[in-house]
């Protein structure tokens, strides 16, 4: 223990410092000299504490963590883990009887039958107390002086603050005029981002700015280190920091030889009488260290208030205090005119932006509609044949169209009509599919177009409309539909919503209960329960894969759902599921929206869900939406649901009644554009104006972020000096996966070619696993999103052909790869359990832990 070694003739040492610092306490306090043996009876047993304390401190924190392990090991302990708090309280443990220190013994041979070292310590500590009370009275009658001396400076300060501040409007003055002179401008960057080079850009121009504040963010050339919540940065310096340091220090010259000289003469004497020697003004510049702290930043807030023109006139004048007061007299007057004519105009420029707002948006997203439309609300739960009812009315019109969320749907809808022989055509912006008379159309919702008329509109899934990427389609397709009859079909707790937005509009209501009632299962699931029929919902692709994966090779026959999964190779999924070739689904809440299953019993593997940001409970909302695929009428009379854990309380949000959502999703319309081109024809101002406009009562801005990121990709470029605001939205619009590097490349390459008049880029095809393949069937849909709106169908129709290839290639490689997924942790590579709820293994997210908690010492 080589550290011991080394501390423990320091701590006798300290100890003995320790013992004669309360010797001398003790007998300062006595009148009279007390006896060796009388301290021994007052304070003797205190001596022993002393030792102990200053050596169990001096142990606990100068001994190394690995040398405390090694002498506990030595002793008989398990260290192996320990906690930090447990070793210490082991270690002091074993301390306090390790070669203990004999304090008492060591002051009897002090003082012990040496009366007159005992007699000379008293001396020496009466002489010191008297000494130290004597020094408390100087500081006390230092610390009322300074007291008054701060005074006596706030009063003059307050009194004659404009005449120091036209010394600092001098001073300030010339030090602008050789900066400006001097100097050069540098180009404006982040001032965090450091690698980013700064480049001169010539002299300064006085006129350029208006106040002093303008030209005090200006960069000087240098760096400096600043404090940043809580922390220490290196930025490059602004000339804010450069003349607040030099006020700071012009002030603190200034002010105190000021206000030494207006000082009250009886102050200076009484100082002389009590410390023999002239009040100075670093005194006084000690005691009014608050007051000058407070006047330099008023100081600063008013220099950069000023025109700087003002400023740079002043520096030429030689300071006379009367005559700088002129002059700043008459500047703040033409200032305050100037001021006031920059305010009207300010007023006037919002006044007029106030119009054109109203102007662009105006009444755009007023939930009042004035059309001649009948509207059929069609509200219930999941699973109650909703859509059936709707779908059956606009089968019977001699026009139509359905507004599905998922192209599956849309798809499902094309397939189930032209079977039915009504003629349907699909469109979905990636895929068109014209039925030769075809006066019925099945599309996504994001397909509709406001100037289209049909006899009937079915807009399915309603409750979208309070989703801040997509809701504001659901928001344009119900507002805008020029139909004779609008049917809208939606969740319970989307009634109260829709019917706002429909305001005094034709309205009639259908509403449907479930013909098969659920069942919440009293036992928590396990895998080796499940069950023909059954439908397993996790969230995410790689915990579908993992789940299909355990099951298939317990021997079940697995169809998977998930949404990055082709629509096609859905559907085949599905189709299997349906016709009994698999006994088992497992999926995301992909399968929630529309989809009408023979399920017997729906299990939720997981309570929670990442939402793009955390982690969190699932809603009501959203367990019934999925809770209610349970059940199939003729099949499964009573929908099962089943839950891994937390029964009561998921049993708890699927019964509870559904609070209604009032808040719906907002966007640009082509008449909001319209009306924005009379005033500017570049997208990035419209931007701006979109953040500006507040939204109205009720409803809610989509944000946009993903057009304007796109949209950053080729601000200012030739793509957008050669495409027409209209178009370029579209192009900016299109429903592609745009957090996906490799297709915003591809989109970038694909503008430019079209700007340029050549072909398009041939989308990037791999097959080397099944991510490939899913990321290939998405760019050929970009492709094809392309191809359409050009209205290349012919070309559309080779890269359709690739694109069921590869939703093939798909459905082989779920059917083959499946088998050799394994659930394993990405730190160590150990296989995990299959209901696993995290991407690490146990003792890789405690190792990880400890390292966070402790730091690399455990």
């Amino acid at each position: 223990m080589n550290r011991l070694t080394a501390i423990y003739p320091q701590a006798i040492e300290q100890t003995k410092v320790k013992v004669f610092e309360d010797i001398d306490r003790y007998l300062e306090t006595k009148e009279s000299l007390p006896s060796f043996e009388e301290y021994l009876a007052d304070r003797g047993h205190y001596s022993e504490q002393i030792w102990i304390n200053v050596w169990l401190n001096k142990v606990t924190n100068d001994v190394p963590k690995n040398e405390k392990k090694q002498f506990l090991s030595e002793q008989g302990y398990e260290v192996q883990g320990i906690d930090r708090k447990l070793l210490n309280k082991l270690f002091r443990d074993e301390m306090r009887t390790y070669l203990p220190f004999d304090a008492m013994e060591w002051i009897r041979e002090q003082f012990e039958g040496k009366k007159d070292i005992w007699t000379q310590r008293y001396h020496e500590a009466k002489e010191n107390f008297v000494k130290r009370e004597e020094q408390n009275k100087l500081e006390a009658q230092k610390r009322l002086i300074q007291i008054e001396i701060e005074d006596t400076a706030v009063g003059i300060l307050e009194e004659q603050y404009e005449i120091f501040y036209l010394y600092v409007r001098n001073f300030v003055a010339k030090q602008l005029d050789a900066d400006i002179k001097n100097n050069i401008k540098f180009q404006s960057v982040d001032t965090f981002a450091l690698e980013e080079k700064l480049v001169g850009q010539g002299a300064f121009n006085p006129s350029a700015y208006t106040t002093v504040a303008s030209f005090f963010e200006e960069l000087t050339g240098d760096i400096h280190k600043t404090l940043h919540w809580g922390r220490n940065f290196y930025e490059y310096q602004t000339y804010f920091f450069v003349y607040e340091s030099l006020i700071s220090d012009y002030l603190s010259e200034l002010i105190p030889k000021k206000v030494l000289e207006q000082l009250p003469n009886e102050l200076k004497k009484d100082f002389y009488g009590t410390f023999h020697e002239e009040l100075s003004v670093s005194f006084v510049k000690g005691s009014i260290t608050q007051p000058l702290y407070d006047v330099e930043s008023y100081f600063i807030e008013d220099i950069q208030q000023e025109y700087l023109t003002d400023l740079i006139k002043l520096a030429e004048i030689p300071f006379d205090v009367d005559e700088h007061r002129k002059i700043f007299e008459k500047d703040f007057q033409e200032r305050d005119i100037k001021k006031k004519a920059e305010e009207e105009e300010l007023q006037r420029k919002k006044e007029a932006e106030e119009r054109m707002m109203r102007d662009i948006f105006g009444e755009e997203y007023d939930p009042s509609l004035r059309r001649n439309v009948r509207y059929v609300l069609h509200i219930g739960e999941t699973n109650t044949g909703k859509t059936h009812h709707a779908l059956e009315k606009m089968k019977e019109a001699a026009t139509g169209i359905y507004l599905a969320p998922l192209r599956l749907l849309a798809l499902e809808v094309y397939d189930k009509l032209n079977a039915e022989g009504i003629p349907c055509s699909l469109k979905t912006g990636e895929e068109e599919k014209i039925v030769s008379n075809a006066q019925h159309i099945s599309c996504t919702v994001e397909m509709f177009h406001e100037k289209e008329s049909y006899e009937v509109v079915v807009i399915d899934e309603a409750q979208m409309l309070t989703d801040k990427d997509r809701g504001f389609s659901w928001y344009k397709a119900i507002t805008k539909a020029n139909a004779r009859e609008v049917h809208i079909i939606g969740s319970r707790n989307s009634k109260t919503m829709v019917l706002q937005l429909l305001g005094d509009s034709d309205i009639e209501i259908h509403e449907y209960s479930r013909d098969t009632p659920l069942e919440v299962e009293k036992k928590e699931f396990n895998i080796k329960h499940v069950k023909k029929g059954d439908a397993l919902i996790c969230f995410s692709r790689r915990r579908v894969l993992e789940t299909a994966s355990r099951l298939q090779n317990d021997g079940h026959s697995v169809s998977m759902i998930y949404g990055s999964m082709p629509p096609e190779t859905r559907k085949k999924q599905i189709e299997q599921f349906n016709s009994g070739k698999t006994k088992v689904i497992v999926a995301t809440d992909a399968i929630g929206m529309g989809l009408n299953l023979p399920i017997r019993r729906i299990v939720f593997l997981e309570n929670d869900k990442f939402d793009g940001t955390r982690r969190r409970l699932l809603t009501s909302q959203e367990v019934k939406q999925i809770a209610g695929r349970a059940g199939r009428k003729g099949i499964y009379d009573i929908g099962r649901v089943a839950f891994t854990s937390d029964i009561k309380k998921m049993r708890m949000l699927l019964e509870q009644e559904d609070k209604p959502v009032h808040t719906f999703a907002i966007a640009p319309t082509n008449s909001v554009f319209e009306r924005f081109q009379r005033y500017f024809h570049d997208l990035g101002t419209f931007f701006e104006l979109w953040d500006k406009f507040e939204s109205p009562k009720g409803t809610k801005k989509a944000s946009l972020s993903e057009e304007k990121s796109l949209y950053q990709l080729i601000a200012g470029t030739e793509v957008e000096a050669r495409l027409s605001l209209m178009d370029l939205y579209g192009f900016l619009h299109l429903p592609f996966s745009k957090n996906e590097p490799m297709l915003t490349r591809q989109w970038e390459d694909t503008m430019y070619a079209l700007i340029h008049g050549q072909e398009l880029p041939e989308p990037t095809v791999k097959d080397r696993s099944l991510e490939d393949l899913e990321l290939s069937y998405k760019a050929i849909g970009l492709h094809l999103l392309f191809l359409y709106r050009l209205e290349e169908r012919t070309e559309a129709i080779y890269w359709e052909r690739l694109r069921e290839e590869v939703s093939d290639r798909v459905q082989d490689r779920l059917k083959t790869d499946i088998r050799k997924f394994v659930k394993k942790c990405k730190s160590c590579g150990k296989k995990l359990p299959w209901d696993h709820a995290f991407p690490t293994c146990d003792a890789c997210h405690a190792a990880k832990y400890k390292r966070y908690r402790y730091g690399d010492d455990f």
